[in-house]
């Protein structure tokens, strides 16, 4: 199969974690958008969905699905979303997409985070997948040479504002052994709105689709 299915069908096994009447917390990419195919089949059981990003809003309203503003809500009971990358732990490398801060602030929020990937994405390691950084524009330079000092050579993603206002910078030729660490020294940084390092708040549930079915690992099961 290819990777286009293999995301379908961790996207749909996602379904069965849905309770009547729950507002969903709904990611962004490429996996996300099977996941926002397959809630509107079953858009009648969940009163709507809390969106992290505008394009994923677009997506939502297309099919029909109530989005609400998250302001509105103390806390979400489930958050879907895909990764660039997760290791053994459920950390991961978010913001491919650009979304990253409002990917962290949804599952801050969420009770249940689930993550749902093809196979390509599982990692040993994290820093593979360039590691992205929201910031202010004017850090530009500051943060550049912070990523430099840590070994990271970092680049300015071309033509593109996030839903924000801010710029991303990529930071390639990492090796993240300790991603509680390093997403704790980059947040800490002057002008960084988010970094996309999910590991202080990790997936709860990975969902991955393969060739033999669906594979699913518990944060339970790992510590």
């Amino acid at each position: 199969m290819n990777a286009n299915t293999l995301k379908k069908k961790a996207a749909w096994a996602a379904l069965k974690y849905l309770r009547p009447g729950t507002v969903v917390g709904v990611g962004t990419g490429s996996t996300v958008f099977y996941f926002i195919e397959a809630l509107s089949k079953v858009k009648n059981l969940i009163s709507g969905a809390v969106s992290t990003s505008n394009s994923s809003t677009i997506l939502l309203k297309k099919h029909g699905i109530k989005v609400f503003n998250i302001n509105h809500f103390p806390s979400l009971k489930i958050y879907v979303d895909s990764a660039d990358e997760i290791n053994y732990k459920l950390q991961m490398i978010k913001g491919g997409g650009g979304a990253l801060t409002g990917e962290k602030i949804v599952s801050a929020m969420s009770k249940k985070f689930i993550c749902i990937i093809d196979p390509s994405k599982k990692v040993e390691t994290l820093g593979h997948f360039p590691l992205p950084i929201e910031i202010i524009p004017m850090a530009f330079s500051y943060i550049s040479q912070e990523m430099i000092k840590i070994g990271g050579v970092p680049k300015y993603r071309k033509n593109v504002i996030t839903d924000n206002g801010n710029i991303i910078i990529d930071v390639y030729n990492l090796r993240i052994s300790d991603p509680i660490s390093m997403e704790k020294k980059i947040n800490s940084l002057p002008g960084v709105v988010t970094v996309g390092l999910f590991s202080l708040r990790s997936a709860d549930i990975m969902i991955i689709g393969t060739n033999n079915g669906i594979q699913t690992l518990k944060k339970s099961n790992i510590y």
